[in-house]
């Protein structure tokens, strides 16, 4: 039976979880965690095989506290269960040591089918996700390759314009200045080879595959 620790701050979410894995025998759930401070705590308590994570929850820092984790407990596997849309954070978390990703809005079935697929070794995004990145399309490819090279906090940037938010809003968010947003900005256009901000959005939304 694989050990599992749930960190996230919806108590909805975490007794949803709790419920799906009841009557499997294949799951334990040691422990639950709401914020950083207490994720911490419980997987040096516990030593979980599986943590099933938000990675927009009070006192972690993203995907930075992914690679954290990951260095401190590099047999862990981790499926990241999160709000944030798949085509921003998927392929980045999985670079960062993630073995899954699994966007909230996810059937029961799917997250069921990442845990198992987690479980036994494998890594888990969903179909049309890795057919895209994997298509030979060279157009495609090259975008996608582009959208690689970003930094975490680049890709944060990008997700909150691609959200509508204005730099004024980014710069709270991020807990940065305004100029710096325009600097993350300028970095983005330049990086993903794009002229404006329409054209940045739309770069962004490409990789939105359901």
């Amino acid at each position: 039976m694989k050990k599992i620790i749930i960190a996230d701050h919806h108590p909805v979410t975490r007794k949803g979880i709790s419920c799906m894995l009841k009557k499997n025998n294949d799951f334990s759930i040691v422990a639950k965690a709401n914020n950083g401070s207490e994720l911490y705590k419980s997987l040096h308590e516990h030593q979980p095989d599986i943590l099933v994570m938000e990675i927009d929850m009070p006192q972690i820092n993203g995907i930075n506290a992914l690679r954290g984790i990951k260095n401190e407990f590099p047999n862990m596997r981790v499926l990241i269960f999160s709000t944030h849309p798949e085509e921003i954070y998927a392929l980045r978390s999985i670079k960062s040591g993630a073995a899954g990703y699994v966007p909230k809005t996810a059937s029961t079935k799917v997250f069921l089918k990442a845990l198992k697929q987690i479980a036994k070794g494998g890594i888990f995004l969903n179909e049309e996700l890795t057919s895209t990145f994997t298509s030979r399309n060279v157009g495609e490819t090259s975008a996608i390759s582009r959208y690689k090279k970003l930094s975490s906090r680049e890709i944060e940037v990008l997700n909150l314009l691609s959200s509508g938010k204005r730099n004024k809003d980014i710069a709270n968010a991020l807990n940065i200045n305004e100029k710096t947003v325009s600097t993350y900005k300028t970095r983005l256009l330049k990086k993903l080879k794009v002229d404006n901000l329409a054209d940045l959005i739309h770069q962004s939304r490409m990789f939105q595959f359901g």
